[in-house]
């Protein structure tokens, strides 16, 4: 028992703007935006349109944003799980590779929507409630040496964000613990829909942010919740991990900021096909053509086997290529790249992407760390007999490799543009100016608002 609640409790309470360092605010500002911008990008998906309805049906309160085309407002409740599930769907935003945790997507979605109904939270206190989220969802991963098999993007994102809106609330130590109760109570969301390749998982992560509002809405109405809700008998870490020890992390509170231990995602597909994407970028650029290729052997720890080692299938479900590797291998090298417009229905269909991605295998290297995302080695032998290798140490998008501010801004403009299905040069440049000197803004329900396409510009 490390103290872990109490610990975090007091790391709510005390942390300033001024308390953190200049990378972990740097962090914070382009992780807001990433996720802003893969958030609106969600929007065009087809089944937003379904989550949409669907939170229709739940509440009407115009108080906070829904992002991107088809404008909305709603309760932010209703905000959170849509914004969630939008960050998400195209498994395009950041993640935490040693706490295998997404944790803008969860945490964002729920405390923009709690700007939104507030009207009053400046951009240091967003600064400093999206650091200490992260912290809490980030460390919760770091803390565990077991191989992931609840959805902990979700399941550690819920109490991040909790954490996070009770501090925007201004809540008492016993609340912010009620609170963290109560996302313990609503805590859900497992591997199932990887395995099967279904959209639950943004579901999901929507679940865990509108989790989130309505626990601290719990909390602030009196409603006593568990107070031991990581550590105890019935706790997190007893029944959502297998093996866990916070003690580092505890120790480590103010000290190392997980926000800037995040990594970009520059491709929308899942975490652990990136290094391989990179890896076919690198073939083709040595001279590899598809029409060549005998065979393809990917390399790599048993995380990405166990992710992304799936089939590729001739009807498959856009969620499931998403997590696919032989396809968007396949993709890469035949296009250079793998992007948002290459999940639509014609390009899953695409009979050469397909025949290539059947000779695309990956093999698990048999590495002892259940969160490890590389070494990657690729290997391609030719119909010329000619053998070409390729190999990486770092994932691209990490702090060990990380995307330049073009590729950062040029990703974010992309998403602009895809989520409103036309270029929107005057949101694009507004969002990205504010969030810039996001420490100067007053009111950072303006940020929302201009990702609804609601607000002047």
């Amino acid at each position: 028992m490390t103290g872990m609640v109490d610990a975090f409790v007091q790391h709510a309470l005390t942390t300033r703007f001024e308390d953190m360092p200049k990378p972990a605010v740097r962090a914070a500002k382009t992780y807001l935006l990433d996720s802003l911008g893969v958030g609106i990008a969600g929007a065009a998906v087809p089944l937003t349109q379904v989550v949409r309805a669907s939170a229709g049906n739940w509440a009407a309160d115009d108080v906070a944003y829904v992002w991107g085309q088809g404008r909305l407002s709603t309760t932010p409740a209703n905000a959170a799980f849509i914004n969630g599930f939008q960050i998400h769907c195209q498994e395009y935003d950041c993640v935490h590779e040693p706490a295998v945790v997404h944790p803008m997507a969860t945490i964002l979605a729920a405390l923009m929507a709690e700007c939104d109904a507030q009207k009053t939270v400046s951009g240091k206190e967003l600064i400093v409630a999206l650091a200490i989220a992260v912290d809490l969802a980030a460390g919760i991963g770091v803390s565990v040496s077991s191989p992931i098999k609840f959805f902990r993007p979700a399941n550690a994102g819920i109490f991040g964000a909790t954490l996070g809106i009770s501090r925007l609330r201004g809540f008492s130590s016993d609340q912010i613990k009620d609170a963290l109760g109560y996302a313990l109570a609503f805590n859900s969301g497992t591997m199932q829909a990887h395995v099967e390749g279904k959209p639950a998982l943004p579901i999901q992560i929507g679940n865990a942010a509108r989790g989130a509002i309505m626990a601290c809405d719990l909390a602030e109405a009196g409603m006593p919740g568990p107070h031991d809700s990581l550590e105890g008998p019935f706790g997190y870490f007893a029944l959502f991990e297998d093996e866990a020890d916070a003690g580092e992390v505890v120790a480590s509170l103010g000290k190392v900021w997980r926000v800037a231990e995040v990594s970009h995602k520059p491709f929308p597909t899942g975490r652990a096909a990136q290094g391989g994407i990179v890896l076919m970028q690198k073939l083709r650029a040595a001279g590899v053509t598809a029409e060549a290729v005998e065979k393809i052997t990917l390399t790599a720890p048993p995380l990405i086997h166990r992710l992304v080692g799936r089939p590729i299938e001739d009807d498959m479900a856009v969620n499931y290529a998403r997590l696919c590797f032989q396809y968007s291998g396949a993709v890469a090298l035949r296009k250079g790249t793998v992007g948002l417009v290459d999940f639509s229905e014609a390009a899953l269909r695409d009979p050469e992407t397909l025949s290539l991605g059947a000779k695309i295998e990956v093999v698990d290297d048999g590495s002892p760390d259940p969160a490890a995302f590389t070494p990657q080695i690729a290997v391609a032998r030719l119909s010329d007999g000619r053998i070409v290798e390729a190999r990486i140490d770092a994932l691209y998008g990490s702090p060990a490799d990380p995307m330049s501010e073009d590729a950062h801004l040029g990703k974010f403009r992309d998403c602009v543009a895809f989520g409103f299905g036309e270029n929107r040069p005057e949101i694009a440049d507004r969002l990205i100016d504010l969030t810039e000197t996001l420490e100067t803004v007053a009111d950072v329900s303006v940020l929302s608002r201009l990702a609804a396409g609601v607000e002047a510009v």
